[in-house]
C-alpha cells in the first residue's frame, strides 16, 4: 500500500490516498478469500458426522431385521459406525471452527495495522 502511496507522490493527496484505498481493499479481499471455506466446513462437519449416526442406526435395525435377534452381534457393527461417524464430524468440525476464528483474528489484526500504515502515511504526506 505505502508503496502504491510512493509512487503516486507528486499527484493530489486525494489521487494518492484513493490509490492507497483501493490497494488495501484488494489485499483485504485476498487475505479473506478462502476464510469462508473453513467456516462453511466447520457448520457441515458435525452434520455430516450426525448423518453416519443414522446410517449406523439404521445398520443395527437391518442387521436385527433380517437376523429376528437383538444381540450384541446384531448391535456393534452400527454402533461403531455410529460413534467413528459422530466423533470424526466433531473434530473436524471443531479445528474447523477454531482455525476459522485464529485466521480471521489474524485478518482483522493485519488489517488494523495496515490501515494504521496507511493513515500515518497520507498524514506524513499532508505535513509536507
Amino acid at each position: 500500500m505505502i508503496e502504491k502511496g510512493i509512487r503516486r507522490i507528486g499527484l493530489p493527496l486525494k489521487d494518492i490516498e484513493t490509490s492507497v484505498e483501493n490497494v488495501g481493499k484488494i489485499e483485504i479481499a485476498r487475505l479473506e478469500k478462502n476464510i469462508s471455506i473453513l467456516g462453511i466446513i466447520a457448520g457441515i462437519a458435525p452434520m455430516l458426522g450426525f448423518v453416519g449416526t443414522i446410517i449406523g442406526v439404521i445398520k443395527i435395525f437391518y442387521a436385527i431385521s433380517t437376523t429376528g435377534d437383538f444381540g450384541i452381534a446384531q448391535i456393534s457393527g452400527g454402533l461403531y459406525t455410529k460413534m467413528v461417524t459422530s466423533a470424526a464430524g466433531l473434530i473436524v468440525g471443531i479445528i474447523a471452527h477454531v482455525g476459522y476464528h485464529w485466521l480471521s483474528i489474524m485478518v482483522e489484526r493485519l488489517v488494523f495495522r495496515m490501515e494504521n500504515s496507511a493513515i500515518e502515511f497520507m498524514d506524513i504526506l499532508q505535513d509536507n
